[in-house]
């Protein structure tokens, strides 16, 4: 794909989604890093819905360290995998007071050491809390990458890193949110919206369908 398309594919999206922000709802780095894990094979409105009432409760390190995993799993039980993620968020939290002073630290390495953390958790939390260069590929962005050319992978990291290598670094965290937000409202998974994409001229998908 040339420069011009890369640009103009780029500046659609920001037409279209103006406002490239995480629609987890949370009032700080760690209350995002909780609700990213919780977020896993979960819809972020139904995240929003749980900690809408988790984190009036409990909204700090010391607040979950402190929880038994029976506790925690009756507040997120309406999520899936909650056991696990349960778990997760209280070794995590007890994690972060043992080696960071309680604070989520800004730096991907670092958050990779935490539990329930993977790439893309630790990219959601650098790019959405710090503001620092991520490329988060979560289901809608790896969808919409690969119809649209931008990458050729079902490998979430191969498609990261194929995005990273298009696009200026301080485009990733934008692009990252623009892109899942025209996954969930256009190029959805099955029937998308191709008659109605301003994207299609653009797209492989719609060009061999």
């Amino acid at each position: 794909m040339q420069v011009r398309d890369l640009e103009k594919i780029s500046e659609i999206l920001a037409e279209n989604y103006p406002v490239p922000e995480t629609e987890l709802n949370h009032n700080s780095p760690f209350e995002l890093l909780v609700a990213t894990i919780l977020s896993a094979q979960t819809t972020d409105k139904q995240v929003n819905k749980v900690t809408e009432n988790l984190f009036q409760k409990y909204s700090s390190p010391e607040d979950f360290a402190e929880l038994e995993p029976k506790v925690l799993e009756e507040e997120i039980k309406s999520i899936g995998l909650y056991r696990n993620k349960a778990r997760f968020i209280i070794e995590t939290s007890r994690k972060l007071i043992s080696d960071y002073q309680g604070k989520v630290p800004a730096d991907f390495a670092e958050l990779l050491k935490l539990s329930g953390v993977g790439r893309k958790t630790a990219s959601v939390v650098l790019c959405s809390a710090f503001n620092k260069p991520a490329f988060p590929v979560d289901t809608h962005v790896l969808r919409v990458a690969n119809r649209l050319g931008l990458a050729d992978s079902s490998n979430p990291d191969e498609v990261e890193k194929q995005l990273k290598d298009l696009f200026p670094r301080e485009e990733w965290g934008s692009l990252h949110h623009r892109l899942i937000f025209h996954g969930r409202e256009v190029c959805q998974a099955r029937n998308p919206a191709c008659e109605i994409c301003d994207l299609r001229f653009y797209c492989r998908y719609y060009q061999n369908s």
